[in-house]
């Protein structure tokens, strides 16, 4: 091999050499990257928050026509009377004959809804006696126009995240 090519090949190994070392990020290069996708999890996170929140609201909404419309049915049913579910959701969870004592005859009516719901804005279970013009003293997950002794309208209305002002809907 000649002295000429030799030179050659060692210029080419000192080349990529350099072109190796010269590879790599600095650390400068990081730190603006990460501060580049700090910047945009700022941006992105709320409105996640915010997508979550609004669609607990919408299933709140959801369920409360659920419920009004099972409410409604449980009063045809039972010789225009209301379930007492200030007591609890037994009247709804249950099977029924029509005075809306528990039954399990085969022309008994219900259960009209699978499980005990629950507030998605809340947690809570627990249902308070009012009309929904005025939040209520205790915690709830629903407020329902019960009356005294079923002599309310029957409207049921959802509480706030306090679970106890009234969802506006």
């Amino acid at each position: 091999m000649s002295q000429q090519t030799r030179n050659k090949k060692s210029n080419v190994k000192k080349v990529v050499k350099k072109v190796r070392r010269n590879s790599a990020f600095t650390l400068v290069e990081i730190l603006i990257v990460v501060i580049i996708l700090g910047i945009l999890a700022a941006i992105v996170i709320p409105q996640f928050t915010n997508a979550s929140q609004d669609a607990r609201k919408s299933s709140l909404t959801s369920q409360l026509q659920t419920l009004r419309s099972q409410i409604e049915l449980y009063k045809l049913q039972h010789k225009d009377v209301l379930p007492d579910l200030v007591t609890n959701w037994d009247p709804l969870t249950t099977k029924t004959d029509s005075d809306g004592a528990a039954s399990t005859a085969t022309d008994a009516f219900g259960p009209y809804m699978q499980a005990v719901p629950s507030n998605p804005l809340n947690g809570e279970t627990g249902v308070q006696n009012g009309d929904g013009s005025a939040a209520v003293s205790t915690k709830c997950a629903f407020i329902f126009d019960y009356g005294t002794s079923g002599s309310g309208t029957g409207r049921i209305f959802g509480t706030q995240e306090d679970g106890k002002n009234v969802y506006a809907e």
